[in-house]
């Protein structure tokens, strides 16, 4: 079938819209017309060649749509369900038996590939030129900055059609990323205190997240103040910013000592040397913003040796199954408003997308691509 695709012919080229044709879904697969998607950061450093992603290719994944057509053997969802095209993983692997689809050993030809990565078509791509020279898809297991996408079944999670389906395709990867990493990593317990460094997308969900636990310290860094302004709002009970501040001496400051849970959204191995001194014995610090490729940081050894855990965790951890809908749920209780982070923009605004969410002139961008 034809379809309509944002595609990255080389390193660092832009996203340009074309007509492709994709191959109707296989067993196990699902095709599901994509109604919108969000703009990651992760996006963003695959266009760069920051991941191994073959160019030309297909990105976007946080996609939400419509379920157009299932392949044999599928049970889970139907035409027509409502869907969250969630986190890809084989399922079979000891990660994924044991509920971390997130760690599936499959994980790096699951997301950048741009084959798919399991099942009788493994190794293959559904996405050809009109010339019929193949093309890279399947990042993330969806591809979705298209009008259509081709995921498998195992990774879809069916939302009510009560719920703006517009809305919640961001929950696949970075919204869940900051709430995942203090829900399932952290969980932090009574009277904890708990620090996030970076309050963009990710970082802000965390904060929302951190109010939901019994954490009682709750600290936003950033470099504005009105990332800071709505950290106090969603949550923070203490912002730092860290342009005006020494932030190390306000966190000790702050919690009479070295914090419990620090949380670094940002990538930059300055800030993340830095939080690693702002945990103490028995502290964690939770790395979640994405460096660029091959970049390494230094820890001080003796400190660390007394207990501290340093830990990184991809996607929030844990399933889509579970932590989607949960959140979800919270949100329509009014706990977990992620609805005010984000801006929409048309298919064809792609660029400026990148560029307002790159600047902070929004949040958490997302793309509409059909009326649901």
């Amino acid at each position: 079938m034809k379809i309509e695709a944002l595609v990255v012919e080389e390193k660092n080229a832009p996203f340009v819209r074309e007509e492709l044709e994709l191959e109707q879904p296989g067993p196990g697969e699902v095709l599901v017309r994509v109604v919108a998607t969000g703009v990651c950061h992760t996006d963003a450093i695959t266009q760069a060649g920051d991941m191994p992603m073959p160019l030309p290719g297909v990105l976007g994944h946080e996609g939400s749509g419509v379920v157009e057509a299932v392949g044999e053997g599928v049970r889970t969802v139907s035409e027509g369900d409502h869907v969250v095209m969630g986190w890809p993983y084989c399922g079979q692997c000891r990660n994924c038996r044991h509920g971390e689809h997130r760690y599936c050993e499959l994980l790096g030809p699951a997301v950048a590939s741009g084959q798919r990565f399991i099942g009788p078509q493994a190794g293959t791509s559904a996405y050809t030129r009109a010339d019929g020279t193949p093309m890279a898809g399947h990042f993330f297991g969806q591809s979705s900055f298209a009008t259509y996408s081709l995921t498998n079944a195992n990774a879809v999670v069916r939302v009510d059609p009560e719920v703006p389906l517009e809305l919640v395709g961001v929950l696949a990867c970075g919204i869940t990323t900051g709430a995942g990493a203090v829900l399932n990593t952290a969980q932090p317990g009574p009277g904890e205190s708990l620090v996030v460094y970076g309050a963009g997308a990710v970082g802000l969900a965390a904060i929302m997240a951190a109010r939901n636990t019994p954490a009682t310290t709750i600290i936003a860094i950033d470099l504005h103040d009105n990332r800071l302004e709505l950290a106090t709002r969603y949550g923070a009970t203490h912002v730092i910013n860290s342009g005006r501040e020494k932030a190390l001496e306000k966190i000790l400051e702050i919690c009479g000592g070295p914090a419990d849970y620090v949380l670094d959204c940002t990538g930059v191995i300055p800030v993340i040397e830095e939080a690693a001194e702002a945990i103490g014995m028995l502290g964690t610090l939770i790395l979640i913003g994405g460096a660029p490729a091959q970049a390494r940081f230094s820890l001080d050894h003796q400190q660390t040796l007394w207990g501290k855990h340093v830990v990184g965790t991809l996607g929030g951890s844990g399933t889509s199954q579970n932590l989607i809908p949960a959140l979800i749920d919270l949100y329509r209780q009014g706990r977990f408003p992620f609805d005010e982070l984000v801006q929409y923009y048309g298919f064809d605004q792609v660029e400026q997308a990148f560029a307002d969410s790159k600047s902070g002139e929004t949040i958490k961008p997302i793309l509409r691509i059909s009326e649901v």
